[in-house]
């Protein structure tokens, strides 16, 4: 399962991690969050080593949503070497994250 990052370990998880970062901005609350979640975790383990997949509860750590403009749960943001490179809002299939990874990978 994806590691929560919370905004007191953000900078060091995901900004400062040597591998990319694909951020699940998500809400426990949200039905297509939930229908996201075994997704994710089966990517994990597909690109384990290549690519780290964490999860940012947007209602509890809102400044973090803020900071990067997160609308609406589920956004998932890519980061490499601290800067975001593209975003996906919604739920999505495994092609879509697949080609949203392979931008990084």
């Amino acid at each position: 399962m994806a590691e929560r990052v919370s905004a007191e370990d953000f900078e060091s998880k995901v900004l400062g991690a040597e591998l990319p970062v694909l951020a699940d901005f998500y809400s426990d609350s949200c039905i297509p969050c939930k229908m996201l979640s075994p997704l994710l975790s089966q990517l994990e383990s597909e690109y384990a080593g290549k690519i780290n997949i964490v999860k940012i509860n947007v209602n509890f750590d809102a400044e973090l949503a803020e900071r990067y403009e997160v609308l609406a749960a589920p956004t998932l943001v890519l980061f490499k070497d601290g800067s975001e490179v593209t975003r996906h809002r919604g739920t999505a299939s495994k092609d879509q994250l697949n080609e949203l990874i392979s931008q990084v990978i």
